[in-house]
């Protein structure tokens, strides 16, 4: 078995894959509303939306999908992602999510032996960068 996160997103879903995009490369593949047999059963300018998407790069994959108006998923979860990698891969990823986001502890060496961060980014998904250059 594998674990596959789902993000849900308030309406933002296109822009947060892009962002996603940007900051670890890869790619995504979308269904939106529009054309689905559930197209009736939202309001008309939701068709756009995206009713779920798969995201794929080579060093994660996730699923994800605009939240159903009106729902609690529409205003994000009680999840938290965490990255591991080197030092210097968890700089690059945790400088690119912070952008527009809110550092919630700065990427810094901690007493555990690992380099840590936490921040939440600008579509509210809660990000924690935990790496080492140690081998295990």
């Amino acid at each position: 078995m594998e674990l596959e996160p789902y993000l849900h997103f308030g309406g933002d879903c296109e822009e947060a894959l892009n962002f996603y995009k940007g900051v670890f490369g890869g790619e995504f593949t979308v269904n939106r509303f529009e054309g689905s047999p559930l197209t009736a059963e939202f309001p008309p300018d939701y068709g756009n939306k995206i009713m779920h998407a798969n995201f794929s790069s080579p060093s994660l994959k996730f699923m994800a999908a605009d939240g159903r108006p009106g729902s609690a998923h529409a205003g994000g979860g009680r999840v938290s992602l965490a990255l591991g990698g080197s030092v210097d891969d968890g700089q690059h990823a945790f400088d690119a999510l912070a952008e527009g986001g809110t550092v919630v502890v700065p990427y810094q060496k901690m007493f555990w032996g690992a380099t840590f961060g936490q921040l939440t980014d600008k579509f509210g998904i809660e990000w924690m960068v935990n790496c080492s250059d140690d081998e295990p």
